[in-house]
């Protein structure tokens, strides 16, 4: 097999990507094998690949791929959330553009129009996922809105409904006026903005005597159904009982007093909008009071507006606080700042708005979702500090609205057959709905027509709650083969923003519908951010295209990039020249395989250093599994791959191969060819999960081999003998190797000119790693000695000192000159290290390792002079 003269990323990946879907190395049926299963967080139909896609999806690949290493039955399903929102206003807006108003549409209509959308463009990122790599069991993809998925929804709802868990109620609830939807709380996003304190003058009624009350939202005044005034207030006791009269619209009010009231904030007096603040509809609840709804659910102002009907709610506030200011209703104002809610989806601001809405009782579902995590530490967060996150939520968990006023997604099943407001039946099917409404109705004439759906459709997330197990057939068929198998499933990868959204949710299904967690790990990762600490967003235009890096720097290189910063919940500072570090590395161990496989083989005794290098290397690999091993149980994923990364550049590329290279033009012996080739297979096992396209290459060139033979179903390697001893032995002649490397560089002696080497005080040195430091260094002679040598060049490790006799070519005069010069640096700087270590103050108060890192300077500065002064009375 021909070996190109460099890597070629593009071919290579599209070649081996075929190869493993072709081989179906992907797939995964249950069988004998410990199972290791990760679902994918459903990414939305509507996505496209994006940074934060590209390191949650690294990361799963990298843990599915070295499960199947480990022999387990790796398991990744992949699939799609519908995106309730984002979907249907990708589909109103194509719509728009070709002269069609959604309102014009029947809901079939409408839906046609999604499902042709959603086929169409939906579902882009999933093949995107396969140029990174992600060996996903592609057979197994799933979707939120698939027959089967949308069935086990509805009999989810059902089932909690009839549990008393799911209730109907006319409650204050988030209100995206873009989208036309209620969200949850969870959904809102709350940022602080800069806005204004408006004081506004409310007469009092058959008086002249006037009340100022503060608020940040004039507009609403038009809704005002009370004055409050806290009864403990003495300024304001002479008004109980009476009625102000509301700016504008003239309409008497009455002014009721409650403790709610801050006495503090603004005046003390709070205007009570019932319909547009959750606080004010209590009081109006507790008071009695009118409801007055003045907006539309385009947040567009209501007949109730007066002569601002039809006006966006924020036009319609400058132009309200104009006529304020004309009438001299308008006292002054003030800059404030103040905290709006937001859509997490739309980034509209979020109306409060009453409305019957469908929710969902949580405190029952949180209990043991919270003991999980937080008392018998059944599911582990990694990082751990999340659990303080999620322990926040889970304590002070409010019930959640499930309905959305959409028509993309899982239509409730609840079933009106009359006007009353229980006249409501809840059925997984029509006919199931009407047998029980001709129950409930005593009403054995109702037919099918008479019933009618209710046109909401369920929140996104309450399908993908049941995600680990929806895609196992786990609420249709809660026995069945699949889902015994496979769940609970194995590792969670997700981002920490939606540990709300999905991650509690999920552990609340799991115990609640299979009585076992949903997972046993949950790895949060780092959002990523620009080299300026942004977070990447289209806004911003400062994320970088995801395929244009693939295209650029290869897939392995950008997974490399990304990984290699990325800690476990801690944002990652990107910068492309992290995915150049990738593609360099892909580089390194390409050239390796090269070097190495042009290496003529001969049958020729082993040579020692090649020996001893080969031993020495073994060791170092399996002290590094071990390493490896350890970053892995604990989630470490980049130090994992750090790890690897400095095995192979260093202790491989820089260190093995440079021992075992015969000379030039000279074959290699066998026995250490084989070796060579036996721990350059299993440092690619150890790559793989990181870099399966180029280990997969090298694999492939090294050796023929059959499918079943193929790198991604190789064996993990397994770790053997470390030999701390042999490892320490070989830290100590690399120092020695570097030693002399720096003398022929300060000197300008080229390396085919052999050295002699001498060493005094050679207490520390086994000799065991001689003839590495006589081939490494070039060495003609390598001598214990007794006493130094005059005349000749000098360096030290550790207590040992090594003379390098000192040819013709070196000028005397320049070395003293050099020698004196370093001497006196050294000297001054141990000066400054000493005058710092007798400043009691530091001492005391400093950190230990602190401390102890300048007694460590000042050892090596004292060593350093006493190698320099003898180099000079060598020279003298």
């Amino acid at each position: 097999m021909d070996i190109p003269s460099k890597y070629e990323p593009q071919r290579v990946e599209e070649h081996w990507y075929s190869y493993w879907t072709k081989h179906q190395y992907f797939s995964s049926k249950p069988d004998q094998r410990e199972p290791y299963t990760i679902v994918i967080p459903p990414p939305n139909v509507t996505g496209v690949l994006h940074m934060g896609h590209m390191l949650n999806n690294t990361l799963q690949d990298v843990l599915i791929r070295r499960a199947r290493l480990l022999g387990k039955n790796a398991c990744w399903v992949p699939g799609m959330d519908h995106a309730s929102i984002a979907t249907e206003a990708k589909v109103v807006a194509k719509l728009k553009e070709n002269g069609v108003d959604k309102a014009d549409l029947t809901r079939d209509e409408f839906l046609e129009h999604a499902w042709d959308w959603t086929n169409e463009y939906g579902g882009v990122i999933l093949q995107q996922l396969k140029k990174l790599g992600c060996s996903c069991d592609w057979d197994r993809t799933k979707f939120t809105m698939d027959d089967d998925m949308s069935a086990s929804v509805i009999k989810v709802f059902v089932d909690l409904y009839e549990k008393g868990l799911i209730y109907r109620g006319f409650r204050m609830v988030n209100w995206d006026p873009e989208a036309k939807t209620t969200l949850s709380d969870e959904e809102v996003i709350h940022e602080e903005r800069q806005g204004e304190l408006y004081y506004l003058a409310y007469p009092i009624e058959d008086s002249e005597e006037k009340v100022v009350i503060a608020t940040t939202r004039p507009e609403t005044i038009l809704g005002d159904t009370a004055i409050c005034i806290n009864p403990n207030d003495e300024r304001y006791q002479h008004l109980k009982g009476k009625k102000a009269i509301v700016p504008l619209c003239n309409r008497a009010i009455p002014i009721i007093q409650d403790e709610y009231v801050d006495v503090e904030f603004g005046t003390g007096c709070l205007k009570v909008t019932p319909a547009h603040d959750e606080n004010d509809k209590n009081l109006g609840d507790k008071y009695n009071l009118e409801i007055i709804d003045i907006f539309n659910e385009d947040a567009t102002l209501n007949a109730n507006g007066l002569h601002y009907e039809g006006k966006d709610r924020f036009v319609a506030r400058n132009e309200i606080v104009k006529e304020l200011e004309e009438k001299k209703f308008l006292v002054k104002t003030e800059p404030y700042t103040n905290k709006v809610g937001t859509s997490e989806r739309t980034k509209a601001v979020i109306e409060p708005r009453l409305s019957d809405q469908w929710f969902l009782k949580m405190d029952r579902l949180a209990k043991p979702a919270l003991e999980g995590v937080l008392k018998t530490a059944d599911i582990k967060f990694y990082p751990k500090k999340f659990e303080n996150t999620y322990r926040h939520w889970m304590e002070g968990i409010r019930d959640w609205n499930i309905s959305r006023q959409l028509w993309w997604g899982q239509q409730i099943p609840a079933y009106y057959y009359g006007d009353g407001k229980e006249d409501f039946v809840v059925a997984e099917t029509p006919q199931q709905a009407l047998d029980l409404a001709r129950a409930k109705s005593k009403n054995s004439n109702l037919e099918l027509n008479d019933l009618k759906q209710d046109q909401d459709v369920l929140d996104t997330w309450f399908s993908s709650w049941l995600w680990p197990i929806s895609v196992f057939g786990g609420i249709l068929e809660p026995d069945n083969e699949e889902v015994n198998y496979y769940y609970p499933t194995s590792d969670l990868v997700t981002a920490p923003d939606i540990i709300f959204f999905w991650v509690a949710r999920m552990i609340m299904a799991g115990y609640e519908y299979r009585g076992q967690r949903p997972f046993e790990n949950v790895y949060f990762t780092g959002l990523v951010r620009d080299k300026q600490r942004r977070k990447m967003s289209k806004q911003l235009g400062n994320s970088p295209d995801a395929l244009k890096l693939i295209k650029d720097f290869g897939a392995d290189g950008v997974r490399v990039g990304l990984l290699l910063s990325s800690s476990a919940g801690n944002d990652i500072m990107f910068d492309e020249s992290l995915c150049q570090q990738g593609a360099n590395f892909a580089n390194k161990v390409w050239n390796a395989f090269r070097l190495v496989k042009g290496w003529e083989v001969a049958d020729l005794p082993q040579p020692e250093a090649a020996k001893i290098g080969l031993g020495w290397y073994q060791a170092k690999l399996n002290q590094t599994l071990t390493e490896i091993d350890d970053h892995f149980s604990k989630y470490r994923i980049s130090d994992a791959l750090m790890a690897i990364y400095k095995l192979v550049w260093d202790d491989f590329c820089s260190w093995l191969l440079e021992i075992v290279k015969p000379a030039y033009q000279k074959p290699i012996d066998k026995t250490t060819f084989d070796a060579v080739i036996k721990l350059f297979e299993d440092n690619l096992k150890l790559l793989h999960p990181f870099m399966p396209f180029l280990t997969e290459e090298v694999w492939q060139h090294m050796a023929e081999r059959t499918p079943e033979q193929a790198l991604i179903v190789a064996n993990w390697p397994k770790v053997g003998d470390t030999d701390p001893a042999l490892i320490k032995d070989f830290d100590f002649a690399a120092e020695v190797i570097a030693g002399i490397r720096t003398i022929r560089k300060e000197k300008n002696i080229p390396q085919k000119e052999t050295l002699e080497l001498f060493v005094l005080n050679s207490e520390n040195v086994s000799g065991k790693m001689n003839a590495i430091i006589t081939k490494l260094g070039n060495l003609s002679k390598l001598e214990v000695i007794n006493m130094g040598m005059d005349g000749a060049l000098t360096f030290r490790v550790k207590s040992n000192e090594y003379f390098i006799p000192i040819s013709g070519a070196v000028d005397i005069e320049a070395e003293i000159q050099k020698l004196t010069e370093e001497l006196n640096y050294t000297r001054g700087f141990l000066q400054s290290v000493q005058k710092k270590l007798s400043n009691e103050r530091f001492v005391n108060n400093a950190p230990e390792k602190v401390v102890a890192m300048e007694k460590k300077k000042a050892a090596d500065a004292e060593a350093k002079i006493d190698t320099l002064e003898k180099s000079l009375a060598s020279l003298g």
